[in-house]
């Protein structure tokens, strides 16, 4: 590898980028760390990082080193590799499809030979057992060449490179089961167990595409972040007219105008007009930010009242906006660092099977039974200890508790975030839209009926956020908007008309204070409308709830600190205000840090790179799509107990997948010793793996009843 150099101390900073690689192959704990290390051991690779969910590394190396010679180097490790897109969004779900085609064409070809097995099994010989054979064959052989190719092919790159994974005894015993069986077919043999091995891989092939179809999906959550991104711009030309231009051709220097509604496709400087903008994936902020020449605006955010002209300063990768889908990325490489349970399990599994089978061949032949009783007594041993019971033990118990939260209302969209939930210790939580609802609601107390009236006149007339929650508010009070006359409004300043020979004007309060609130003018009279944005209703209930579970609860918000204390007091948590993306990143990295595990619950497109970062995530149902696809789970409702219920169905999980493991382990140290014994047939192997198959499914299906 030519390209793999080493560079001064001093230019090596300069000198490093990154590049990103979809490997599909990598499936447990130990594929993480061969990766890790031997790209990480490679001369100008600063680290590599895997995104076990994404199936994805990320690489930080010499910028003289071409990507696809690190391509080759995967393939050296034993790992198909390319070149990630450069649309992060683009996470294909191929390899679930495929699995879920291989699945049913495993079981239908298992139901039909059995259905032909019955006849064998209840005593047909002769011509009628062989036909009986020869059609079992011909359903056999295509579905195992087809169905068996995801174990099939990964076992051929584990041996092609020298190493071994779950698949190789997989791939062997199914190859010498139908193997062997053909062999009886031709010879008129007793015995066929093409039943035996289309039934191993049709359990093994359910347990897989359970656990690809709880495997994580966050990188989706990039795409919907990026996605809040105008995807063009009304570009100022030379001679003043305008045109549009798409966002990934935009450039610093140009001038875009940005009309009322839209959103922004770059960061800028706004260098005409005034008005109002909604920035809340920044800061998190229900309440919309005044804007006016100089002020800096980003990508996202979107312009609510009057067109402004901006300066484009930052575009595409470089905008605010890709940085926090950037920090998104990294932080879910952490995340996806976890080892999971079944994966830990699996790690002595491929070791001992082998060297189990190649004893009862060994000891067979030794024993004087010939090469036939003794590979046959061989088979049975491979397929007797396969991982169809092991690798259902989790994801039956995952899909199953998934279910159980789907009627609490939690959609629970990873499967190893239901591990991560039983293990939290701390919740930090988000407060607009998570604590409280994210819909500021005002004050009416001190209107009268005629401020009402005049009020809503204003306020129907106007998109200001806050106008329009007090529009509805007033409407539901049923009242009758006043005649009011010539209206007219400033963007960020208020609304205004004539009453008659009155001025009256919904505008900004006179004197800036912490709380939200509007203020109406009726002539010389001036009454503030505050607003407050309403807890849920059970917050104060869940987090009494946490505390009595020894769950310390804390919030981490960007809004301004007098909102922020006024919840916080209200729930009597500890607090922090006026967080950006980073800071919430940098504070649950110092909270793992210390040894804690946090769960985040969060809303906003601020909350996304938090979101990600954390032990394990859930936003709420009125969240932002980039913060509803980072987190582990979404909840729905206007409670807080779905939360409450999401940890602790996880923790009921959890120990029903420990039983399953002992049932799983308890099978095979009561059939390994018979199948050694040459007491089991590869059909009796077969059926007895898939008894135990079931009994791990039916002991997961007690999380579907509620806790007594």
């Amino acid at each position: 590898m030519n390209a793999l150099v080493q560079a001064a101390p001093a230019a090596r900073e300069a000198a490093l980028v990154d590049s990103r690689f979809t490997v599909p192959g990598m499936r447990c704990a130990g594929c993480i760390a061969k990766v890790e290390r031997g790209l990480g051991s490679l001369p100008g690779v600063e680290a590599a990082r895997v995104n076990f969910s994404a199936k994805r590394v990320a690489v930080r190396h010499l910028a003289q080193i071409d990507p696809f010679d690190l391509v080759r180097e995967l393939e050296k490790l034993g790992f198909e590799a390319q070149l990630a897109s450069d649309n992060p969004l683009a996470q294909d779900d191929k390899e679930t499809r495929q699995l879920l085609r291989a699945t049913a064409v495993a079981g239908f070809g298992m139901m039909n030979i059995m259905l032909l097995s019955v006849s064998v099994w209840s005593g047909a010989g002769g011509v009628t057992r062989e036909l009986f054979h020869w059609l079992s064959a011909l359903i056999a052989l295509p579905v195992v060449a087809y169905a068996g190719r995801p174990f099939f092919s990964s076992a051929l790159m584990a041996l092609r490179h020298r190493r071994t994974n779950m698949d190789v005894p997989i791939t062997i015993g199914v190859l010498l089961a139908t193997g062997l069986s053909l062999y009886e077919t031709v010879t008129g043999g007793e015995h066929a167990y093409f039943d035996g091995a289309t039934m191993l891989l049709f359990f093994l092939l359910c347990g897989r595409a359970l656990d690809a179809m709880m495997r994580g999906r966050t990188r989706a959550g990039i795409g919907a972040l990026l996605g809040r991104m105008g995807r063009s711009a009304s570009v100022v030309q030379d001679d003043g007219t305008t045109r549009r231009v798409a966002s990934d051709q935009l450039f610093p220097g140009m001038v875009m105008i940005v009309a009322a509604g839209e959103a922004l496709a770059a960061d800028g400087e706004v260098i005409d007009g005034t008005g109002a903008i909604d920035n809340a994936m920044l800061t998190g902020e229900s309440e919309p930010e005044a804007v006016a020449p100089g002020r800096m605006v980003h990508a996202g955010s979107v312009n609510l009242t009057a067109p402004l002209t901006v300066r484009i300063t930052a575009t595409a990768s470089d905008t605010v906006i890709a940085e926090i889908a950037r920090l998104m990325d990294e932080a879910g490489q952490s995340r996806s660092r976890y080892v999971r349970i079944a994966d830990r399990a699996s790690r002595l599994y491929a070791p001992a099977v082998h060297t189990l089978a190649l004893a009862a061949l060994v000891g067979w032949m030794i024993a004087g039974a010939g090469w036939y009783q003794s590979l046959v007594i061989a088979i049975a041993v491979l397929i007797i200890t396969c991982p169809c019971a092991l690798g259902l033990a989790v994801p039956a118990a995952q899909v199953t508790a998934a279910s159980a939260l789907l009627k609490q209302g939690v959609l629970v969209k990873d499967g190893s975030a239901l591990e991560r939930l039983a293990q939290v210790d701390m919740i930090a939580f988000d407060k607009t839209g998570t604590l409280t609802l994210g819909e500021p609601v005002p004050d009416l107390s001190a209107l009268d009926q005629t401020r009402k009236a005049v009020a809503l006149a204003l306020a129907s007339r106007s998109r200001h956020p806050l106008s329009e929650g007090l529009a509805k508010a007033l409407r539901e009070q049923g009242v009758v908007p006043a005649l009011v006359e010539k209206v007219s409004e400033i963007a960020g300043e208020g609304i205004s008309g004539m009453m008659g020979a009155v001025q009256v004007a919904l505008e900004k309060p006179e004197q800036a204070g912490a709380s939200v609130a509007s203020q109406l003018r009726i002539g010389g009279s001036t009454t503030l409308i505050p607003f407050r944005d309403r807890l849920r209703e059970d917050a104060g209930e869940a987090i009494a709830a946490l505390r009595r579970q020894g769950i310390p609860a804390m919030i981490m918000s960007g809004d301004r600190s007098g909102a922020v204390r006024e919840v916080a007091g209200a729930l009597g948590l500890f607090a922090r205000c006026g967080m950006r993306p980073e800071d919430k990143l940098a504070e649950l990295e110092r909270l793992k840090a210390a040894g804690h595990l946090p769960l985040m619950v969060g809303d906003g497109l601020n909350d996304g790179p938090a979101l990600a970062a954390a032990h394990a995530s859930i936003a709420p149902g009125s969240a932002s799509d980039a913060s509803q696809q980072a987190a582990d789970a979404v909840f729905l409702g206007n409670r807080l107990a779905p939360v409450l219920a999401a940890l602790d169905v996880s923790r009921r999980t959890m120990r029903i997948v420990q039983q399953n493991f002992v049932l799983a382990i308890g099978y095979n140290v009561l059939a390994v010793p018979l199948a050694l014994a040459g007491m089991v047939t590869p059909l009796i192997a077969a059926l007895a793996m898939s008894g135990s198959s079931l009994i791990v499914v039916a002991n997961s299906l007690r999380l579907a009843r509620s806790p007594s």
